[in-house]
């Protein structure tokens, strides 16, 4: 066996404790120089010596300043844990006036010194290089003494630690169980019950591998893997800011979803994103993909300076950038160097320039030939609303034209563009368009007026009209990039040029572009990307990273749990060619991810959170997948891919919340039961379904979503329009579809939405409230049948297995 990295003994300064049973040795430079790094050197470093103490080094800290060596014992404690404890005589606790260290730091601390205070001899003063800067190293998997249950090399890192810990893994999830967990994570749709029929009835030995497989090739895979990403991507339908416009740019998700499908190697999804423009010959398709950068929000305020809103823009692509790919915090750099990490400030304006030459915000907009949106309304519709509006507007000429005359040119210079052209027309001359826009600006706070421009702006929206795109699109010549004093944009000083962080390799080019970028990311030997990626990946299917701060691997960050796991992890998925479905079913086979998730007595003191992954998660499914797995089950679904947003019902008054009050015309015909990737995703006033439910806000990039637990989520479930509607449906399906009696009608009820069958007292409860819904309902017999089974319905769509991943 080659040799391994050690494990870790504590997972992180920020995790409870655990009780763990081996004592393995710490790993000084992973473990315990960050420690001293980020709470002591400031104090005891090269620059400054208080008490003559430098712990910039194990063997200073071995030397010690005027008390003496602050590792060694002397007949009790060492002086490094006395001054942690506050227990020293004389010395104040440390860090001093400052926070002390956690439960869990001291203990690692502790155990080091326990161990003799081990470390390289080869330590430079003052450096150390993190984990996640050091390229991940491809490790053989620790043999195992329960030889029998690895089913991929993924279990043998997992039992190798299970097993020192004295735990064993839990059994495999009952067969419809496994089948239904493997269908939400993977096409995010619950299997029918022909498919648990048909699963159930295939003896072959690799069954369950058919069925991965199956299910990695249908199109509704990368809708459910698209989700996550346009999170990262902090995708959204509307241009954000106050005014929160809609935008078209539903395309770049149209594209996330087909490459998903594809399977499109993982360093080609990066770089078209990043700089599919850039590539010689870009296709139409590279070119949407760079819609990436262009989710960021768009402020359309009269009386902003655009220059400073672009800035915010560049940011707003520098900071996800890091997140969404380093899985740095790179932001803290914005106005200063980094605090904790090998970040300066300066670097990260070498990063914003790599951003700094494209377009304008409001200009990269790309056409797509050939292709028109979908109407939604007449064309006598709009003409008869712009009439209206016209014939409210008309007496009010001369008073425009009187109020833009009194305007100074400061004034007008605040002004949208689209208001300033208008004003300076005579009111004779001005289009209907530029009579709403000066009329706006004159008198803004005209509630007629805001209604009949709305109801004028949401006919325009469903006229057709040509299907664009946002795209990034370079400067022919580049913008010169300076360092921004304290973040702010009118404060310039030094010039900078694109560049990296020098604690990453460095890039191999000169003069490097937006492209370079995209292709030093995705390199190979790059420490960083495959690891996040890997770690993102991995979190789907536990509910935690292997490193559970999955947008921070910086020194702030949790240590991984399996670092030896999440390397193997990220050389195997460059070695397996960046595939995606690799990588997937990789997991979903390994013994693993097959546990059983109940809960174990024998787990709650050792391993309560679960982290050495004795079992299997029981994870909440995602807000959009809750509406799916409803969808599915009425019958109601449509399986159609792509397109234009939709508008499933929702409350009356959601869309009057933000500061410009629009309409909601909920979709009819099959758009009204499309999946819920497909919704419309206002930013200032998302669907309360999917807010409810925690989904991402759209405002910046999203790496992992709470999970809350509010009475408002079963209200939702019950009372929503969108959901009565689905258990209506449910109700008229199970009598069309299922022969037989109540008894058998329920029983096909509950195994469409859950996939396994009742207990006998579910089944039990059930049939007696269908027949008390009966006997107690109104009208004739059909009618007491259609009501009674609607409450069947809402009973099962309200159940917390419905809308749980187990």
């Amino acid at each position: 066996m080659s040799a391994r990295v050690p494990l870790y003994f504590v997972f992180a300064s920020a995790l409870a404790p655990v009780a763990l049973t081996r004592a393995a040795e710490v790993d000084y430079l992973r473990e315990i120089k960050p420690i001293f790094t980020q709470h002591c050197v400031r104090c005891h470093g090269e620059e400054k010596e208080e008490g003559g103490l430098r712990l910039d080094t194990a063997e200073y800290m071995k030397l010690g300043g005027t008390s003496g060596s602050v590792v060694r014992r002397r007949g009790g404690e060492s002086l490094l844990l006395q001054v942690l404890n506050d227990t020293h005589e004389d010395i104040p606790a440390m860090p001093y006036k400052k926070s002390r260290l956690d439960e869990a730091e001291v203990a690692r601390l502790q155990l080091w010194v326990e161990q003799g205070s081990p470390a390289p001899d080869t330590e430079e003063p003052g450096r150390y290089l993190h984990w996640a800067y050091a390229a991940p190293v491809a490790v053989t998997p620790p043999d195992t003494r329960r030889a029998e249950w690895p089913r991929t090399p993924i279990d043998r890192f997992i039992l190798d630690r299970l097993e020192a810990e004295h735990i064993t893994p839990s059994p495999e999830a009952d067969p419809v169980t496994l089948l239904r967990r493997v269908s939400l994570d993977l096409t995010g749709l619950p299997p029918t019950p022909a498919e648990v029929d048909a699963y159930l009835k295939d003896t072959r030995t690799d069954a369950y591998e058919r069925a991965v497989d199956r299910l990695l090739s249908s199109p509704h895979y990368g809708e459910r893997w698209a989700r996550p990403w346009l999170d990262v991507a902090r995708y959204a339908d509307s241009n954000g800011y106050s005014i929160d416009a809609p935008r078209q740019i539903w395309k770049y998700r149209d594209w996330v979803v087909d490459a998903l499908n594809r399977d499109l190697p993982f360093d080609q999804f990066v770089i078209d994103q990043l700089a599919g423009d850039l590539l010689p010959e870009p296709t139409m398709a590279q070119r949407i993909a760079t819609g990436f950068n262009r989710n960021t929000q768009l402020n359309e305020e009269g009386g902003i300076d655009p220059e400073q809103f672009r800035i915010e823009a560049v940011f707003d692509r520098v900071n996800t950038f890091g997140t969404a790919f380093l899985g740095l915090t790179v932001a803290c750099a914005q106005c200063h160097d980094h605090k904790f990490d090998q970040i300066s400030h300066k670097e990260y304006f070498q990063l914003f320039a790599f951003f700094n030459n494209t377009v304008a915000e409001n200009e990269g907009v790309l056409r797509i030939p050939g292709e028109v949106t979908k109407a939604e309304s007449t064309k006598e519709a709009l003409e008869s609303v712009r009439a209206a509006l016209s014939r409210f507007l008309e007496p009010y000429g001369a008073d425009v034209e009187a109020w833009a005359a009194t305007l100074t040119h400061e004034a007008r210079e605040k002004l949208r563009p689209a208001t300033r052209r208008a004003v300076e027309l005579p009111w004779a001359e001005q289009s209907l368009a530029q009579r709403r826009a000066a009329y706006g600006a004159f008198r803004p706070t005209d509630e007629d007026f805001r209604t009949l421009n709305d109801r004028v702006a949401d006919a325009e929206r469903k006229q057709p009209r040509p299907v664009t795109t946002l795209v990034m699109q370079e400067l022919l010549a580049p913008r010169e990039t300076v360092v921004f004093v304290g973040g702010d944009f009118t404060r310039p000083s030094t010039p900078v040029k694109p560049g990296t962080l020098a604690v990453l390799p460095p890039l191999p080019v000169d003069n490097p572009t937006r492209l370079d970028l995209a292709r030093w990311v995705v390199d190979p030997a790059h420490p960083l990307t495959a690891r996040v990626m890997v770690n993102r990946v991995w979190q789907q299917y536990f509910g935690r990273g292997i490193v559970e701060t999955e947008n921070d691997f910086g020194t702030q960050g949790a240590l991984p749990t399996h670092p030896e796991l999440l390397d193997w992890l990220a050389t195997e998925f460059v070695a397996r060619g960046w595939s995606l479905k690799a990588l997937h079913r990789l997991i979903v086979t390994s013994a693993t991810y097959r546990q059983s998730s109940n809960v174990r007595p024998d787990l709650e003191e050792i391993d309560p959170l679960n982290r050495l992954l004795a079992r299997q998660s029981r994870l909440r499914l995602d807000a959009e997948l809750i509406r799916d797995v409803a969808l599915a089950a009425s019958g109601l679904f449509s399986p159609r891919l792509g397109g234009q947003p939709v508008y499933p019902p929702q409350p009356d008054g959601v869309m009057t919340l933000g500061q410009v009050s629009r309409t909601w015309t909920p979709s009819t015909g099959e758009d009204r039961y499309r999946r819920g990737l497909y919704t419309h995703f206002w930013r200032a006033t998302p669907h309360p379904a999917l807010s409810v439910f925690d989904a991402a806000d759209g405002f910046s990039t999203c790496t992992r979503r709470m999970r809350s637990n509010t009475p408002l989520q079963a209200l939702t479930l019950l009372n929503d329009q969108q959901f009565f509607e689905f258990a209506v449906a449910l109700g008229e399906r199970v009598r069309r579809e299922a022969p037989g009696d109540v008894a058998a009608q329920i029983a096909f009820a509950f195994r469409t939405c859950l996939a396994r069958e009742p207990t006998q007292t579910e089944h039990r409860r059930l049939v007696e409230l269908f027949h008390q819904q009966r006997s107690d309902g109104e009208g004739d017999e059909a009618s007491r049948d259609a009501a009674a089974w609607t409450i069947i319905a809402r009973v099962l769509l309200n159940l917390d297995e419905t809308i749980t991943r187990e």
